[in-house]
């Protein structure tokens, strides 16, 4: 539900598995894998929302894609710390994205007039490309709160809704974590436990669910204090509980 509400649902099943005494690798792999049937089930209740910029959806799909495939790469030969150190900060930024990316949206669509919307999802600009590839590799290595940084850079460069962001969302982050499974399920099986998989697909799937239909039903200031309040909370147990 969080992941698709707000995004950052691995920042409450990574540590669990840890908890568990589960390997770093093994619980990274093993919950990317789980939480593509959440991402399913949450681009299908968001599915409306997401066909109304499915020009958005097709120009930055690819970047995604790309982006999921060298971080999942990446975290089969990198050490597993080598992002942790930047995670907050991440997390930090996001959050003020979301904070002042109405402000930066209303100041967005004066200068352009009153086609913004159109023009915003027929021309992605390269440096928004370029962005959502670099949040695509972050999300393919380790993905924590991949769904808040994605909801602040489109609530920033983007002059749609936040439902409509939110779908987006949805999108490309399930996208990225798509990728990076079939990477895992090619060349690092060893680092797979089916049954942690089955447990976290079983309830993403019905959390994702459930999810989208309660986050399609927020107002877009109910569903931006909703992502502000989790991405709070997991920005405060990483800086002072990890």
């Amino acid at each position: 539900m969080i992941n698709t509400v707000v995004g950052s649902g691995t920042l409450v099943t990574f540590p669990v598995l840890l908890l568990f005494g589960y390997p770093p690798l093994t619980a990274n792999v093993s919950n990317n894998i789980g939480l593509l049937a959440g991402s399913a089930s949450g681009i299908y209740g968001y599915r409306a929302e997401a066909r109304q910029h499915l020009g958005l959806v097709v120009r930055l799909l690819p970047a995604s894609v790309a982006g999921g495939l060298v971080g999942a790469l990446l975290l089969l030969v990198l050490p597993a710390e080598a992002f942790g150190a930047i995670v907050p900060v991440l997390i930090a930024i996001g959050l003020l994205m979301v904070v002042v990316g109405p402000t930066l949206q209303r100041r967005t669509a004066a200068r352009r007039g009153a086609d913004a919307d159109a023009v915003a999802s027929a021309r992605p600009r390269v440096s928004l490309v370029l962005l959502v590839f670099a949040l695509g590799v972050y999300g393919g290595y380790f993905g924590a709160a991949q769904g808040i940084l994605l909801v602040g850079l489109f609530g920033v460069m983007l002059t749609i809704g936040m439902q409509g962001i939110n779908a987006l969302k949805n999108v490309l982050a399930g996208a990225v974590n798509g990728v990076a499974a079939i990477v895992f399920v090619l060349v690092a099986r060893e680092h797979i436990d089916w049954k942690v998989v089955g447990l976290i697909a079983g309830g993403s799937l019905i959390g994702g669910y459930l999810g989208a239909r309660i986050g399609r039903r927020l107002p877009p200031n109910a569903l931006r204090a909703v992502i502000l309040v989790v991405g709070t909370l997991a920005l405060v147990r990483i800086v002072f509980f990890d």
